[in-house]
């Protein structure tokens, strides 16, 4: 009997260990958010707006595990939860809106600096939105366009032509009007209530109409035939999709609420 109250005793502290691991693990993912965030803006400083851009893709990918690591280990919290809303404004809004205005909008304009800050603003917006929005109702759909894929899209504009005083000058002008409209209508979109596919419920399985392989198709083109672009070319058909899917549903004609439609588009995304 001694020796089995001994073994629950060393049990206990080894499961409340087990149990505290298990909560540290997803604020390290979001650490590793943050700190890939933070070096992007060094990168930037040092004028490696590529290797910035590709750490800020790292940051996203780490972004969409720890949200999951907490589910699946029981571990979901308020704290975690504004933990990676704080790490999510540096990394998708202060770190893209630095990297845009150190590759050229300082030199667009002295006041350009103002975009970049617009384009964070929208970003904390957006994720103050979707924490204190308590009614989710279908997971199916995201409202407004989500932060990582808004950061994403500025990181394919970067990735794509970084090298833009290599081009005249009126070009150049032209790219860095192209990069402050990109930031101005990519904030406004998150702040939005467009609606855009989350995939939670992507049944890969069932049976697809042939429409819905005309963007694969362009994506695959694209691919093959300017690789570098694969990431723009997804990027932007993702941004526009929330736009484009209200205008299709505005020139649909219009039918009766069906009787078993309970589905709202209440639910954010971080």
């Amino acid at each position: 009997m001694i020796d089995g109250r001994e073994d629950r005793v060393v049990a206990r502290p080894r499961a409340r260990g087990m149990r505290r691991g298990a909560y540290l693990l997803p604020s390290l993912f979001t650490m590793g958010n943050m700190v890939f965030g933070f070096y992007a803006i060094i990168c930037g400083l040092g004028g490696y707006y590529r290797r910035g851009s590709l750490f800020i893709l790292l940051a996203a990918a780490l972004d969409s595990v720890d949200g999951r690591i907490a589910r699946m280990t029981g571990t979901e919290s308020e704290f975690g939860k504004e933990y990676d809303s704080l790490a999510d404004v540096i990394t998708f809004g202060a770190a893209p809106g630095m990297l845009a205005y150190l590759w050229g909008l300082r030199a667009l304009n002295e006041d350009a600096w103002l975009i970049s800050v617009f384009y964070m603003v929208c970003t904390a917006t957006r994720l103050a939105r979707f924490n204190v929005q308590t009614r989710v109702v279908d997971s199916r759909w995201f409202v407004g366009l989500p932060s990582p894929w808004a950061a994403l899209t500025i990181c394919a504009l970067l990735s794509f032509a970084p090298e833009y005083k290599t081009y005249p000058a009126d070009v150049q002008v032209v790219m860095q009007v192209v990069m402050a409209v990109a930031l101005l209508l990519i904030g406004a979109l998150m702040v939005s209530t467009f609606r855009y596919n989350s995939f939670k419920k992507l049944d890969l399985r069932k049976r697809w109409s042939y429409r819905a392989f005309v963007p694969f198709a362009a994506i695959l083109l694209v691919f093959l035939f300017i690789p570098r672009a694969i990431l723009l070319a997804i990027t932007l058909l993702y941004t526009f999709s929330g736009p484009a899917g209200a205008a299709v549903a505005r020139l649909r004609p219009r039918r009766g609420p069906r009787l078993d439609d309970t589905s709202s588009p209440l639910e954010g995304a971080p």
